[in-house]
C-alpha cells in the first residue's frame, strides 16, 4: 500500500520503483545472455552511482523538513500578531462611524420637520382651492340647470366631477359630504329635466312632430355624455321609438305591401328616413353617438320580427322565386349597410375585424357578394390561376335575412327538383348528340355536363351560404352527395360502352365462348375516345369533390364541420376512374387473345429452323400500335391514368403470354429457340408500350419498367430451362430450381410436358425433384420456395382456368 500511494503522488517508470519489484527479473533483464556480462562492472558503477545520489537526495529532504518546521512556527506567530493589530483598528473606524451617524441626525432632524410641514401646507392649500372651486360650481351648476343652460353645464359638470374625485377620502367630512350630494341631485335634476325636454320635443303618442331639433337640444346631449349612461340611451331608445313609429303603421301585418313580393318598399323607406335625419336632425346628436347607424341597426331589428310574423302566419304561399327575390333584396340592403357603416353599435360596441385571405387556388373560391342572376364558370384551367381573395366579413350579414332560415326548407326542395331535372337533361342531351367528338389534339375532352353541375353547385351553395351557414348547408350538401353519385352512375358509368360485363377480370363473353381463340370485338375508335373522354371528367370530378367539400367547411359553422363528408363520392368517381381503365386494359388484351391462341396451336416439334418473329407476335405488336396512341393522346392530361393502364395491361398480359406458353407442348430445340426469339421481341415492344408510337419518346416509369423485366424474364427463362437437355436429370432438376425459383410441382410438371417426356421419365424426374427442393425454414409448416413464398402468375392464371370450367360447368 505505501508503495502504491507513493506511485500515485509520484509516478515513475523505473522498474526498482515498482510494488512487486523482482530482484532476479532485474537480473536477467540486465544480463540476459552470457555475452552481457563482460559489462558488469559497469552496470555495478552505475547502481552503486544511483545509490549514492539517492543518500544524498534524503539527506537534503530530512534536512530541509527541520528547517521547515522552525520557519512556519514563526511565521504563525507574526500572523496572529498582524490579525490582533487589525481588529483594533476595525473596531476603532466603527467607534467613529456611531458618532458620526448621531452627530448626522442631529443635525438634519429640524431639516425633516421643516420639509414636512412644508408638504402638509402645500397640501392643505391645495385641497381648500379645490374645495372653493367645488363649492362654487356647485351653486353655479344648480343655478344654470334651473336655467337650462346646457351649453354651460356641459364643460361645468364635467369639471366639478373632476373635482369631486378629490374629494373622495375626505367624505367622512359633513361639509364635503353635503357637497357631493348636492352635485348628484343636480344630475338627477339635469337628466330629468333632459328626458322631459325630449319627450316634449319628440312626444311618443302621434305620428306629428311639434318640436324638433333646436340648439337648447343639442347642448342637452353633451349633457347626457358626462351623465348616468342610462340617460343617453334612454334618449336613443325614445327617439329612435319615435322615429320608427310611421314604419310599425305603414308595414302592418294586414298590410299588402308588407308582403315578400313588395320588401323593396321596406328598404327605400328606411333609405328616405335616413336622408331626411341626415337633413334635420344630423347636427343635434353627438356623432360619436352614430345615431344614424343605430337607427339602420334598430329597423333592421324590427324588420326581421315583423317578417318572421308574416313569414309564419303566411308560410303556404312562400314560393322559390318569391323567397330568393326576398333574400336577395334583402342581402343587398345587408352590404349597404357594410358599406356605410361600421358596425360599432353592434354586440360589444366595436366593429368586426375583416379579414383578408391570400390568393388561393381553389376554383370556388370567387367573388361571392352578387345578385342572383349572377353567372359563376368553373372551368378546368381554373384550377391553374391564382384566385380573388376573399371578400372582407359583413358585420351586418344576417341581421335581417336570418328570419327566413327557418323557411329554406322550401329553397332545399327546390333545389333537388332543379338538380334531378338537370340531371335528367344531361342524360337525354347524350343520347340526343351522342358522345363528344373525338379530340386526339385536346388531349381528351372532358364531358361538357360535368362543368355545367358544378356551375350549378357554385351558385347554390352561394346563394344559400349568404342565408345560413347552419343546418340548410348540411341539408344541401346531402342533395349535392345525392346528384354527385347520380352523375357517376347515370352519365359516366351508364355511358362507357356495353360489351362484356366485367368482374374482376372475369368476363361472362369469355366464359362462355366455346373455343379459346374465338374472335372478340373490339372497340372502336370513337369508343375508345369516349372511355378516355369519361375517364378524364371522372378524374376533374373527383378534384373538383375535393375542392367543393373544402369550400363547404369554410362556409359552414365551425360546429357542422365534421358533418361535411364528401369522401364516398370521391369514392365513387375512383370507381369509374378504375373502370374506365379496366375497360381499355380489357379491350387490348382480348385483341392480344387470338394471337396467343394462335401460338398455342402451332406444332412447335415440326420447326426446323430459326427465323425473324412469328406473325403472332406481329399480330400482338399491331394491335398494340393501334390501340395505345390513340389511349395515350386521348389522356395526356392525365399521365398517371395512362401509367396504371399500362401496368394493369403488363399484369393481365404477361400472365397470360406464359399461360399460353405453358400450351405448347412438345417443343423441339429449334422451337424453343424460335420462342425465345419471339419472346425477346415482346418483352422490347412492351418496354417500349408507353412511347410506342409517339414522335416525344419519353423514358417508361420504373414501376412499369420493372414489371414487364420481371414477367418477361420469367418466360424467358421457363424456355431456357425447356432448351436445356435432361440428362443427367441431377442437372437437370437443380438447373430448373436455379433459374426459376419455383418449388412448385405443377410448373415442374408443366416444363416436363414441353420437352416431350415420356410419364415413366417425368415420374422419376418429379421423385428427384421433390428430393432436391431445399429444405424449408424452421417454423414453415408447408414445405415450398425459399425464394418465392406468394403464388406465381401462372399458378394464379391455373386458379383462373379453373374457376372458368367451374362456371361453365354451373352455367
Amino acid at each position: 500500500c505505501y508503495f502504491l500511494s507513493l506511485l500515485q503522488v509520484f509516478p515513475s517508470q523505473d522498474p526498482l520503483d515498482r510494488a512487486d519489484f523482482n530482484a532476479v527479473e532485474y537480473i536477467n533483464t540486465l544480463f540476459p545472455t552470457e555475452q552481457s556480462l563482460a559489462n558488469i562492472d559497469e552496470v555495478v558503477n552505475k547502481i552503486r552511482l544511483k545509490i549514492r545520489r539517492l543518500d544524498d537526495n534524503i539527506r537534503t529532504v530530512v534536512r530541509g523538513q527541520t528547517n521547515v518546521g522552525q520557519d512556519g512556527r514563526q511565521a504563525l506567530e507574526e500572523a496572529q500578531k498582524a490579525i490582533q493589530q487589525l481588529f483594533g483598528k476595525i473596531k476603532d473606524i466603527k467607534d467613529k462611524a456611531e458618532k458620526s451617524e448621531q452627530m448626522v441626525k442631529e443635525i438634519t432632524q429640524d431639516i425633516k420637520q421643516l420639509d414636512h410641514a412644508k408638504r402638509h401646507l402645500t397640501t392643505s392649500i391645495t385641497t381648500l382651492n379645490h374645495l372653493h372651486m367645488l363649492a362654487g360650481g356647485v351653486d353655479s351648476l344648480e343655478a344654470m340647470t334651473r336655467r337650462r343652460q346646457y351649453g354651460e353645464v356641459a364643460n361645468l359638470l364635467q369639471g366639478v366631477v373632476n373635482v369631486l374625485e378629490h374629494f373622495n377620502k375626505y367624505m367622512g367630512i359633513p361639509q364635503i359630504r353635503q357637497l357631493s350630494e348636492r352635485v348628484k341631485a343636480a344630475q338627477n335634476e339635469l337628466g330629468q329635466q333632459i328626458l322631459a325636454d325630449f319627450e316634449e320635443a319628440f312626444p311618443s303618442q302621434g305620428t306629428k312632430r311639434p318640436g324638433g331639433p333646436s340648439n337648447v337640444l343639442r347642448d342637452a346631449c353633451l349633457v347626457a355624455n358626462v351623465l348616468d349612461p342610462r340617460i343617453k340611451q334612454e334618449i336613443i331608445k325614445k327617439f329612435i321609438k319615435q322615429h320608427l313609429s310611421e314604419y310599425l303603421v305603414l308595414f302592418q301585418e294586414n298590410q299588402d305591401v308588407a308582403w315578400l313580393d313588395k320588401i323593396d318598399r321596406r328598404y327605400a323607406w328606411i333609405k328616405r328616413q335616413l336622408v331626411d335625419y341626415e337633413e334635420k336632425f344630423g347636427r343635434m346628436f353627438p356623432q360619436e353617438w352614430c345615431m344614424t347607424e343605430r337607427i339602420s341597426v334598430e329597423f333592421c331589428h324590427v324588420t326581421r320580427t315583423e317578417l318572421a310574423k308574416i313569414m309564419r302566419t303566411r308560410a303556404k304561399e312562400i314560393e322559390v322565386k318569391l323567397l330568393l327575390f326576398a333574400i336577395q333584396r334583402t342581402t343587398n340592403f345587408e352590404g349597404l349597410l357594410a358599406k356605410r357603416f361600421s358596425g360599432c353599435t353592434l354586440g360589444d360596441g366595436t366593429a368586426k375585424k375583416t379579414e383578408v385571405l391570400l390568393p388561393s387556388t381553389n376554383p370556388f373560391l370567387e367573388d361571392e357578394i352578387g345578385t342572383e342572376t349572377d353567372e359563376i364558370v368553373i372551368e378546368k384551367s381554373d384550377m391553374d390561376r391564382p384566385k380573388k381573395p376573399k371578400v372582407p366579413d359583413n358585420p351586418f350579414h344576417g341581421i335581417v335575412s336570418k328570419c327566413f332560415e327557418p323557411h329554406l326548407y322550401v329553397y332545399i326542395e327546390s333545389q333537388d327538383k332543379n338538380l334531378g331535372e338537370l340531371i335528367d337533361r344531361f342524360v337525354a342531351d347524350f343520347k340526343a348528340q351522342g358522345p363528344p367528338k373525338p379530340s386526339v389534339d385536346e388531349g381528351g375532352a372532358v364531358l361538357p355536363s360535368c362543368a355545367d353541375l358544378f356551375v350549378y353547385y357554385k351558385k347554390c351553395m352561394v346563394q344559400c351560404s349568404q342565408l345560413s351557414t347552419g343546418e340548410p348547408m348540411i341539408a344541401l350538401t346531402t342533395i349535392f352527395q345525392k346528384y354527385l353519385r347520380e352523375y357517376a352512375w347515370k352519365i359516366l358509368s351508364g355511358n362507357l360502352p356495353k360489351t362484356t360485363s366485367s368482374s374482376g377480370g372475369l368476363t361472362i363473353t369469355s366464359l362462355l365462348k366455346e373455343k379459346e381463340g374465338s374472335e372478340v370485338a373490339k372497340f372502336t375508335f370513337e369508343e375508345l375516345c369516349l372511355i378516355c373522354s369519361i375517364l378524364s371528367t371522372a378524374e376533374y370530378c373527383l378534384a373538383t369533390t375535393q375542392q367543393l367539400e373544402e369550400k363547404l367547411k369554410e362556409k359552414v359553422d365551425a360546429s357542422l364541420v365534421e358533418r361535411i363528408n364528401l369522401t364516398g363520392e370521391m369514392d365513387t368517381f375512383s370507381i369509374v376512374i378504375s373502370n374506365s381503365i379496366q375497360l381499355l386494359v380489357q379491350d387490348l388484351d382480348a385483341a392480344c387473345d387470338p394471337a396467343l391462341t394462335a401460338m398455342s396451336k402451332m406444332q412447335w416439334q415440326n420447326v426446323e429452323h430459326v427465323g425473324d418473329q412469328s406473325p403472332y407476335v406481329t399480330s400482338v405488336i399491331l394491335h398494340i400500335k393501334q390501340n395505345v396512341p390513340i389511349i395515350r393522346d386521348n389522356l395526356a392530361s392525365t399521365r398517371k391514368y395512362f401509367t396504371q393502364f399500362c401496368i394493369k395491361f403488363a399484369n393481365s398480359f404477361i400472365p397470360k403470354f406464359i399461360n399460353h406458353l405453358f400450351k405448347c407442348k412438345p417443343i423441339s430445340m429449334v422451337g424453343a429457340e424460335q420462342l425465345l426469339l419471339d419472346t425477346h421481341s415482346l418483352k422490347m415492344v412492351l418496354l417500349d408500350l408507353p412511347s410506342i408510337g409517339s414522335q416525344v419518346v419519353r423514358k417508361a416509369p420504373a414501376s412499369y419498367t420493372k414489371i414487364v423485366v420481371k414477367g418477361m424474364t420469367r418466360a424467358e427463362m421457363i424456355l431456357k430451362v425447356v432448351m436445356a437437355p435432361h440428362e443427367p436429370p441431377v442437372v437437370f432438376v437443380d438447373n430448373y430450381i436455379k433459374l426459376l425459383a419455383d418449388c412448385s410441382t405443377d410448373t415442374f410438371q408443366k416444363i416436363l410436358d414441353m420437352k416431350g417426356l415420356k410419364r415413366s421419365e417425368q415420374s422419376s424426374m418429379l421423385d428427384l425433384f421433390r428430393q432436391r427442393l431445399p429444405a424449408p425454414p424452421s417454423g414453415v409448416e408447408n414445405p415450398g420456395c425459399l425464394s418465392l413464398s406468394a403464388p406465381t402468375p401462372e399458378q394464379e392464371s391455373s386458379r383462373i382456368r379453373k374457376l372458368e370450367k367451374l362456371i361453365k360447368k354451373r352455367l
